[in-house]
């Protein structure tokens, strides 16, 4: 069955000791993503620093306000370069999203790239095809705006 990748780029006004900072903060997921989603972080760990194999746990409504369980791991963490979280309970088959910062000197380049399978088969892609792939684009529209904000004054 496919799968399907979702690629951003931010260029973001600050040093990268700041920018590392904030992105790698697992409290800091609430404030980028829209509040329709209901995003709340559920486990006790969101204000440790992140490190490889950090679980954190969330409940979001993605679809019709309906609460769902995702539980991410940190699969790896090069400090103040990348790290990469991996579903490991959720409502995608699979779902491995890297986080890029790459220091230019005058600001930091962020990456994003979000490999991701709908679950149900053909199902999942036409849903993919209907709804999926639009709310990942405005869920990461809305995070480049709350972004640009705090960093791009």
């Amino acid at each position: 069955m496919a799968f399907y990748q979702l690629q951003k780029e931010q260029f973001i006004n600050a040093d990268i000791d700041t920018v590392w900072e904030f992105m790698s903060s697992p409290k800091n997921l609430k404030e980028i993503t829209p509040k329709h989603m209901g995003f709340d972080i559920t486990s006790n760990n969101k204000d440790e620093k992140m490190y490889q194999g950090m679980i954190v746990s969330y409940i979001v409504k993605p679809v019709l306000n309906i609460p769902t369980t995702w539980v991410t791991e940190i699969t790896h963490v090069v400090e103040k370069k990348y790290f990469v979280d991996e579903q490991r309970i959720g409502p995608y088959k699979l779902w491995h999203h890297q986080h890029i910062l790459e220091d230019l000197g005058d600001g930091v380049l962020m990456k994003d790239i979000v490999t991701y399978q709908p679950p149900m088969g053909f199902i999942g892609a036409l849903a993919n095809k209907l709804f999926i792939k639009k709310q990942l684009e405005t869920i990461f529209s809305y995070r480049f705006k709350v972004v640009n904000d705090k960093f791009n004054l």
